[in-house]
């Protein structure tokens, strides 16, 4: 086997083995939780599939708003194709989103984006979809009648708009980062023993981040797809609970419940947080009126969806991907002796 095709053969090679020690050390628990689950109305596991992958296109769109509002417009689709590979890559592998934060970065890069817009449009997304979640969050607990969601709500909303100012007081004086850049390139410089050379690559990629602007508008937009993201994705959780046949729950603690379960999910303690997600949604559901044998069934179909659905198609993406960007290189020809002149 050529060292070309041995390269090309270990990404691929080490995913089926995280795939496959996944699958083998989450089994037991997922074989108990399958008992549960009984035969679902199959009307709505299609609908609860369809809202998970306009879930995903929602997440899609808000990044593609974002960056074209840095200067780079994308194709749809290509958006959606990242979307779903960066997800597998953080949701699967140890350390995930440091991997698809740079996989992010990357193939932001190849679309023709500056390492500014780029970084821009990660951080924002990041920032968005975070905010959106506690707005969501907030604003369910007020609904149930929860006096902390008012607090929550207007906290929140202080930093955000404190946040705003000093984004905005930064692109109207970009002199202020540039000179901490040139002041850390210059002390990075003395422990290195090195003369700073004035412009390195931290004081050019601050002069590439002061020059994006995004406007109001986009960022308005972006923020309405960041919601739509985590409500459609809620309303997959609700059309499991339905498929099931649990009883009715409110939408006040459903998404309670919910906002439960993506919280114990920021902190990824194991790949795809199994059992840790799970426990918190049916802890929530069963608060919010649901028995217990339902909310453990309502949970298992929504995670076969939202998690081995959803992160199987991402790897599947994720290799397609790989393969396209490699092709070109590959159907490269190779240089060939030169043609003798004629006389």
């Amino acid at each position: 086997m050529s060292r070309t095709v041995l390269r090309k053969a270990v990404p691929v090679v080490v995913v089926v083995a995280i795939v496959a020690v996944e699958a083998v050390v989450g089994w037991p628990s997922l074989a108990s939780a399958f008992s549960q689950l009984h035969a679902p109305h199959w009307g709505w596991v299609a609908l609860a599939v369809l809202a998970e992958l306009v879930s995903m296109g929602g997440y899609a769109r808000m990044q593609r708003r974002l960056l074209r509002s840095a200067g780079t417009t994308v194709h749809l689709g290509r958006h959606v194709a990242l979307a779903f590979a960066a997800h597998s890559l953080s949701v699967s592998l140890p350390g995930g989103p440091l991997f698809s934060t740079r996989y992010n970065f990357q193939q932001m890069r190849r679309y023709g984006a500056t390492a500014g817009a780029a970084s821009w449009c990660i951080a924002l997304s990041g920032v968005l979809s975070s905010v959106a979640l506690v707005v969501i969050g907030a604003g369910s607990a007020i609904l149930a009648g929860s006096g902390g969601g008012w607090s929550t709500l207007v906290t929140y909303l202080a930093v955000g708009l404190a946040l705003a100012l000093a984004v905005r007081a930064m692109a109207r004086h970009p002199q202020w980062l540039m000179t901490v850049a040139r002041g850390l390139e210059t002390a990075v410089g003395r422990v290195r023993h090195r003369p700073a050379d004035g412009d390195g690559r931290v004081t050019g990629l601050v002069r590439e981040l002061t020059a994006v602007r995004i406007r109001p508008l986009d960022l308005a937009v972006a923020s309405y797809f960041a919601l739509a993201n985590w409500l459609l994705d809620a309303l997959c959780l609700w059309l499991c609970c339905r498929a099931v046949g649990a009883p009715d729950i409110t939408a006040a603690h459903l998404i309670l419940a919910y906002c439960a379960g993506m919280a114990a999910a920021s902190i990824p303690l194991v790949p795809g947080n199994l059992g840790v997600v799970d426990g918190a949604l049916i802890v929530g559901l069963v608060a919010g009126g649901l028995t217990t044998s339902s909310a453990i069934a309502a949970v298992v179909l929504y995670r076969i969806i939202s998690l081995g659905f959803i992160i199987t198609a991402g790897w599947i993406v994720w290799l397609l991907i790989r393969r396209k960007q490699r092709l070109p290189t590959d159907l490269t020809p190779r240089p060939t002796e030169p043609l003798p002149s004629g006389n």
